[in-house]
């Protein structure tokens, strides 16, 4: 085992995570967990994997579960299409009549990419995959001093080279968790702790002051500005609601109606109610205006629009930006 390995291991020993999802060898719980887990803090992750672990113990529970079970259990993660994917997997792996136990066959579920792939292959099957996630680049480009921009196509076929060559084979389980465990723990983006670090002698960005200059990654994220006027109606103790359409923002989600959905005759009676709420997204910012409708007659709306029970609004998955909206609502 490489000097490397050796001493990243020795310090998983003594610091790695104790996580629910790291005590059984189940495939889903374990797939469950790396899903959820992606642009997740762990104590956020952790309640919802549990929550999901409750409500479909098993592959098959998933798999059979309609779409808006889902992705109102999933309410307040983000990233929808996560749960999507998640559910047209349970499918898969129900129709392929058990859990794909091959590094590509696990790839081929939806939603799987080479990092969950690599994951699920090492720590339900201890395949000799190597992980490459945020955690892995930042160490091993701070550790090797590599500068080459981490979402370059040249980067990441380095990292993975590398990564792949640092991975002691009979221990891929525990070194993939460790080196994830030390990225997240020890060698953190901001203020890591190099002063107590195991690898205090051997660090090359240590060695030449580059740690905060580690690892490099191009700039090329343009955020985009979205203004949106949403209005809350009630006629008769009922609302309208609308499942947004494939390809939309939080697809499969429900939505309020927008200013311009409603008829022109009426929107003048609508009565503002919160202004420029703003929703920070990856690639969006949102600013949201928010109006409220008391209506004598029930408005025409576009035919995707149905009408429910103000009470019943918690039974549809909403994305944060309704959720907040909704809460601010006497």
């Amino acid at each position: 085992m490489q000097p490397f390995a050796h001493i990243l291991l020795t310090w998983f020993a003594e610091n790695g995570r104790e996580l629910p999802w790291r005590q059984t060898k189940d495939p889903y719980a374990i797939w469950l967990s790396e899903v959820i887990m992606q642009q997740t803090r762990i104590t956020q992750g952790w309640t919802y994997w549990e929550r999901f672990m409750q409500h479909f113990p098993t592959v098959d529970d998933l798999a059979a579960a309609t779409e808006d079970e889902v992705l109102r259990l999933w309410q307040g993660l983000g990233y929808y299409s996560r749960a999507r994917n998640l559910h047209a997997a349970a499918k898969q792996v129900v129709q392929q009549g058990h859990f794909p136990n091959t590094l590509e066959g696990i790839r081929q579920l939806k939603g799987v990419g080479d990092y969950t792939a690599a994951a699920i292959a090492s720590i339900a099957f201890d395949i000799p995959a190597a992980v490459v996630d945020g955690n892995v680049y930042r160490v091993l480009a701070r550790y090797f001093g590599i500068d080459t921009p981490i979402n370059s196509t040249v980067g990441k076929k380095q990292f993975a080279i590398l990564a792949q060559q640092l991975l002691p084979e009979k221990n891929a389980s525990a070194y993939n968790q460790a080196i994830m465990d030390f990225g997240a723990i020890q060698c953190t983006p901001v203020s890591p702790k190099c002063l107590i670090c195991p690898f205090l002698g051997s660090c090359e960005a240590l060695r030449q002051g580059k740690v905060g200059l580690l690892p490099v990654k191009i700039k090329s994220l343009k955020v985009k500005t979205i203004n949106l006027s949403y209005v809350y109606i009630r006629y008769q103790k009922e609302t309208a609601i609308r499942r947004r359409h494939a390809g939309e923002l939080w697809q499969g989600l429900w939505d309020l109606p927008l200013m311009a959905d409603m008829p022109e005759q009426i929107r003048g009676k609508a009565t503002l109610w919160r202004k420029g709420i703003k929703h920070v997204l990856t690639h969006r910012i949102i600013l949201a205006d928010f109006y409220l409708l008391t209506a004598t007659e029930r408005p025409s709306l576009p035919d995707d629009f149905i009408w429910i029970r103000e009470d019943q609004l918690d039974d549809y998955g909403k994305s944060r930006l309704i959720e907040r909206l909704l809460d601010s609502l006497d």
